[in-house]
């Protein structure tokens, strides 16, 4: 990993808006050309898969997605963004998860629906008891299509309720929480969230299809949450990419690592001592 991705460190400011707010929005995170490349790439995905039964009228998600090409392989330490993601969740993390959603057109009437609110990771936030509930990942969206208008598809999200387990949701099933806002982003804008943010899908009203890739990181002790193979990349990559696709020496180094089990930690010592947290 070349120290230069430093230049992207989490700033103090940065940090203070995911802490308070549950997500940041990070614009231009993809360059143009990185958006063209990828967007063709999951077109293919896409054609692939309506080929092969999938109704071009439903979203389709398509987890494990990061072996399908080394594009999406080299956003797993993309060095405008992995610098943050360690700088929220520090050295001992993973990438626990990986899937991309594209919502074509639904060809529906707009209405006032509520839609499904949730946090992320299913029973995690059944089995443990603290109120707040711990952080434990978060998940980095590319957005590919221009969402810069309410009505594509858009991630909702209520700024401020990573830390409350519980959200008010309107009585009847008609309309949105209090304070739930759409995020409007243009092609290339990366969004990070806490997993605990208060989030949800919408339909897609307009005429552009919505195509997003999301990243997620957890601590090395989370179990994958889909049933990924990137094991197989392991030969071919480099440690940090390789701690990063869940490799570790034996079980217990997820929880006890060594040296060898986390070679971002030995990088960031080498390289940017005041970001290891202990």
């Amino acid at each position: 990993m070349n120290p230069s991705c430093l230049q992207y460190s989490l700033t103090e400011e940065e940090r203070r808006t995911f802490d308070e707010t549950g997500y940041l929005v990070l614009e231009n995170a993809l360059s143009a050309e990185q958006v063209e490349a990828l967007t063709r790439e999951v077109d293919n995905i896409y054609n692939a898969k309506v080929q092969a039964g999938h109704d071009s009228t439903k979203a389709l998600f398509y987890p494990n997605f990061i072996p399908d090409h080394k594009l999406f392989l080299d956003l797993v330490d993309y060095e405008k963004v992995l610098p943050k993601v360690w700088g929220i969740l520090g050295w001992n993390i993973y990438l626990y998860h990986a899937h991309m959603i594209v919502t074509p057109p639904s060809g529906q009437e707009k209405s006032d629906k509520t839609f499904g609110w949730h946090q992320d990771s299913g029973r995690m936030n059944i089995d443990m008891e603290t109120d707040p509930r711990p952080r434990m990942s978060l998940k980095v969206a590319y957005f590919l299509s221009d969402l810069s208008e309410a009505g594509r598809g858009n991630f909702w999200i209520v700024p401020n309720s990573h830390l409350n387990n519980h959200l008010a949701k309107p009585e009847g099933g008609v309309g949105q929480p209090e304070g739930a806002v759409p995020i409007c982003v243009k092609p290339g804008t990366a969004v990070f969230f806490d997993r605990r943010l208060w989030h949800t899908a919408s339909p897609n009203w307009s005429d552009i299809t919505r195509k997003v890739l999301f990243y997620g990181y957890g601590y090395r002790w989370i179990r994958t949450k889909d049933d990924m193979t990137v094991q197989d990349l392991w030969d071919d990559n480099a440690p940090i990419r390789k701690q990063l696709l869940s490799a570790g020496t034996n079980c217990n180094g997820y929880y006890t690592p060594t040296v060898e089990d986390v070679p971002l930690r030995t990088w960031l010592e080498q390289h940017a001592k005041d970001q290891v947290k202990r």
